[in-house]
């Protein structure tokens, strides 16, 4: 079974110990670990990427493998939402939410239907996890973040990994850096938002059941 994990710096790995220690790497071990199947996994994502970077990505350089691929997992959107926000939090301008989600639809159905004109394989599609549950405007934008992603994920009948439910309350032991839950504590300059090892793991293990058909 090929497995490929799509994303951004989140499905890259960053901030993991190792890149053995990233959520689809961890995935695949645990698949094969089971010896129900033997699948070789395979990682399209790099920091940085918002849905377009991936879209250019998946049509320009991943292809050949999305089109040989049984499952393919797909999570993006957080560069689309924390770009806008920390704009939004630097200016002191409302967030534009609508303008956001809806650049953020166009792209994403892009994607899918990418995926679904070169390959069979069987989509998942994960939510965001929220890294600033102190903040209101985190909470508010990625709720209506997840509700489009599973809007859109629905039409093309791909299964949703409801990642941000694994996280709710557990932020502070599973997210890389974590501080005060505060959109401002990345204004420094280093963003705490990503997985660290203990977060990976939880979400290779609550993606096990998703990725295996037998399931």
């Amino acid at each position: 079974m090929i497995y490929t994990a799509l994303g951004d710096s989140i499905t890259f790995g960053e901030n993991a110990s190792s890149f053995a220690k990233s959520y689809p790497r961890l995935a695949a071990s645990l698949l094969n670990a089971s010896g129900s199947h033997k699948v070789i996994g395979y990682v399209l994502a790099r920091p940085g990427w918002n849905t377009y970077g991936l879209l250019d990505a998946a049509v320009w350089q991943g292809s050949s493998v999305i089109s040989r691929s049984d499952v393919v997992s797909v999570w993006i959107g957080g560069v689309d939402l924390a770009s806008s926000a920390l704009s939004s939090l630097r200016s002191k301008q409302p967030l534009n939410a609508k303008q956001l989600l809806s650049r953020y639809r166009q792209n994403f159905h892009a994607l899918l239907t990418q995926i679904r004109n070169s390959s069979p394989a069987r989509i998942i599609c994960c939510t965001q996890y929220n890294p600033f549950p102190s903040s209101p405007l985190a909470a508010e934008a990625i709720t209506a973040l997840n509700q489009t992603t599973k809007e859109v994920a629905h039409s093309y009948k791909a299964k949703v990994a409801p990642v941000h439910k694994w996280f709710e309350g557990k932020q502070k032991k599973l997210i890389y850096g974590y501080r005060q839950g505060k959109m401002e504590d990345a204004l420094s300059g280093f963003f705490p938002i990503h997985p660290n090892d203990q977060g990976h793991q939880v979400i290779a293990k609550g993606l096990v059941p998703y990725l295996d058909p037998n399931s």
